[in-house]
C-alpha cells in the first residue's frame, strides 16, 4: 500500500497539471529576468540564475519566445473585437549600444550609435508583431525588406505597412506583395512633432524600454537579443488580457 501510494503520489507530482504549473514557473522567472530584476542572490521565489538561463536558452533556441508572443497578439486583437491577424501595421527601428559582452554590432552614422539596431513591426495599436535585432550599420532599406517577408508567414494578412522615409525605395517596396506607405513630415516642422501612424511604433519602443535588461543591447549573441525582445514584448498583451479579467 506504501508502495502504491508512493507511486501515486509521484505521478500527480510530474502529471500534467505539475508540468504546466512547472511552465508557468519557468516563463515568470524569464520574463522577470527580462525585467531586469535581480537574480543573483536569488530573489525570494525565483530560480537560480543558472537554471532560469538553461530554460532561456532552451526556450530561445526552440523559438518559444515568438510563438508566446503569436499567440498573445492573436488573443488580445480578439479580445477587442478586432481580427486575429491584423491588415495593417508600422515598421521603424531604434538603435541602441551594447557592452563588452562583444557579438555583432556596427555604427549607425545617423544616430551616431555603435552598437545593434532593433527592427520591429507593431500593429495599430503597438502589439509586437515581429521583431528582429542586427548590426546598427544596417540600413533601414536594408532591413525592412526581411522583416517584412518574414511576417508573411506569421501575419498573412497584413496589406498596408506604414513607415518614414528611411524604408523608401525597391529594396522594401518590392520585397513583398504589401503595400509600403511612406509617412513623411510635415514640410514646416521645426523640431520634434508627433507624425500620424509613426507614434505608435515609438511608443512600443518606450514601452518594452521599461524593461532593464533592454536599456542597451547586452546579449553576446543575436539570438538572444531577439529572445529577450520577444520576452518583454509579451508582457505587452500578458498585461492587457490580465486587466481585463
Amino acid at each position: 500500500m506504501a508502495r502504491d501510494r508512493a507511486a501515486a503520489v509521484e505521478a500527480v507530482r510530474n502529471g500534467p497539471a505539475a508540468r504546466v504549473a512547472d511552465a508557468r514557473d519557468r516563463q515568470r522567472d524569464i520574463l522577470c529576468h527580462a525585467g531586469g530584476l535581480p537574480v543573483a542572490p536569488v530573489a525570494e521565489g525565483l530560480a537560480a540564475r543558472g537554471t532560469i538561463y538553461r530554460w532561456f536558452a532552451a526556450w530561445r533556441d526552440d523559438g518559444r519566445f515568438e510563438r508566446i508572443n503569436h499567440a498573445l497578439v492573436m488573443a488580445d486583437r480578439e479580445r477587442v473585437g478586432r481580427d486575429a491577424s491584423p491588415s495593417a501595421a508600422i515598421i521603424d527601428s531604434q538603435s541602441v549600444r551594447t557592452t563588452e559582452a562583444g557579438g555583432p554590432r556596427g555604427y549607425d552614422a545617423g544616430k551616431k550609435v555603435n552598437g545593434r539596431k532593433r527592427h520591429a513591426l507593431v500593429d495599430t495599436d503597438g502589439r509586437g508583431l515581429v521583431l528582429e535585432p542586427h548590426p546598427a550599420s544596417t540600413q533601414d532599406r536594408d532591413g525592412g525588406g526581411p522583416l517584412l517577408r518574414v511576417s508573411r508567414r506569421i501575419f498573412p494578412f497584413i496589406q498596408r505597412v506604414f513607415a518614414d522615409s528611411g524604408y523608401a525605395g525597391e529594396k522594401v517596396t518590392t520585397a513583398t506583395l504589401v503595400a509600403v506607405e511612406i509617412v513623411r513630415k510635415n514640410p514646416d516642422q521645426v523640431g520634434f512633432a508627433v507624425n500620424p501612424r509613426r507614434w505608435v511604433v515609438e511608443r512600443f519602443f518606450a514601452w518594452i524600454g521599461r524593461n532593464r535588461r533592454l536599456a542597451k543591447d547586452l546579449e553576446a549573441t543575436i539570438d538572444s537579443a531577439r529572445a529577450f525582445l520577444y520576452a518583454a514584448s509579451v508582457m505587452l498583451p500578458v498585461r492587457r488580457i490580465a486587466r481585463a479579467s
